[in-house]
């Protein structure tokens, strides 16, 4: 009996077609057929029963499947351990980022890691902060940086990079500039310019407009902080920020922290509790790099 035996036995079983199994494993289908011909032989009972379309489990082979499954993640921790011990991490890792984010941290953390690490293959990818969430959830993205306006998304693990206030920027001579305090109720009779929804710092403003039951006209919508301030300084609207996005722009608009928005927005990575080698290496490699730039506060996303 063989590891890819069970291999193509769990695939058949998963895909219920000869077929489709072939293709996931990368062999063709009389390969398949005759691996798993091979295995009912051994085991002295057939896997499935053929006589209708779809390959469809008999009762062996449901009594098989388990300990198959079982014995190929059995297989696949001790290459792991090995892999650890000898500090040899392989394969392909999967980080998201937030749009619009020029958190430079986060691309030290990368090629630091790259440097202790070349046998993983890195893949960088951009989306809002909702679906970033889900991906890492389902296990499509191993890590992410995203906007949150909670401290860890239900069921994920999280740390937390940038804290920061909520921050409204108008252009210089708007009359919320003159005003020395400003709450939610000021915002709402101005038309607003801010990120679209799914990302960290709008989930915070719905929440705190809905909290209060105000209803804010969105006028304009951007994914970049650069493109919300220059909508805002040309007097279209007043945009929604975090204190450090408003910050790098000081010279083009004036800011005024929400006074009656208590809550942060917060840039976060988040990954599984089930993380593999790689993404644990990532992660001392972001807290390495992120505590050596615990001044700067350039990062920008929603």
């Amino acid at each position: 009996m063989e590891l890819r035996q069970l291999e193509y036995f769990v695939a058949v079983a998963e895909e219920r077609n000869f077929t489709r199994a072939a293709e996931r494993v990368h062999i063709s289908q009389s390969g398949v057929s005759a691996q798993i011909r091979q295995l009912e032989r051994e085991l002295g009972a057939e896997l499935f029963d053929r006589s209708a379309r779809t390959a469809t489990l008999t009762a062996a082979g449901r009594a098989a499947l388990d300990h198959a499954r079982a014995t190929l993640a059995a297989a696949g921790a001790v290459g792991q351990a090995v892999d650890e011990v000898t500090d040899l991490i392989r394969g392909q890792l999967v980080v998201g980022m937030v749009i619009g984010c020029t958190l430079t941290p986060l691309f030290d953390a990368l090629s630091a890691f790259h440097r202790a690490h070349p046998g993983v293959e890195i893949s960088l990818l951009e989306d809002n902060s909702d679906r970033l969430v889900e991906a890492v959830r389902t296990g499509t993205v191993d890590l992410a940086l995203v906007g949150t306006a909670t401290a860890a998304p239900e069921g994920l693990e999280a740390l937390t990079l940038i804290s920061e206030r909520l921050v409204v920027a108008v252009a210089a001579g708007h009359p919320l500039a003159e005003q020395r305090r400003v709450v939610l109720g000021d915002l709402v009779a101005q038309p607003i310019i801010c990120m679209p929804p799914g990302t960290g710092l709008r989930t915070l403003f719905d929440r705190s407009c809905a909290a209060q039951g105000l209803h804010p006209t969105i006028a304009l919508q951007a994914s970049a902080a650069d493109a919300i301030v220059d909508l805002a300084a040309r007097g279209l609207g007043v945009a929604v920020l975090s204190e450090s996005m408003a910050a790098s722009h000081d010279d083009r608009i004036v800011a005024r922290t929400i006074d009656d928005v208590t809550a942060p927005a917060l840039l976060a990575l988040i990954w599984k509790g089930t993380h593999g080698p790689a993404v644990r290496e990532l992660l001392g490699h972001c807290r390495r790099t992120f505590t050596g730039h615990a001044g700067d506060r350039a990062g920008r996303g929603g």
